[in-house]
């Protein structure tokens, strides 16, 4: 028999929701193919980190 699923009331910012993971896609200077960097960054700094 399956568990019911209880909600809870989420109150003000956790501190694991007030970070985004943000993948970019670079071209790597000496292969010249296409690597891909990953980064933690808090939400507030999602546009600066793809402006780069």
């Amino acid at each position: 028999m399956a568990k019911k699923v209880v909600a809870t009331l989420q109150t003000g910012k956790k501190e694991g929701r007030s970070y985004t993971k943000v993948i970019k896609m670079v071209k790597s200077p000496k292969t010249g193919a296409y690597v891909f960097d990953e980064q933690m960054v808090p939400n507030e700094a999602v546009k600066d980190f793809f402006k780069k």
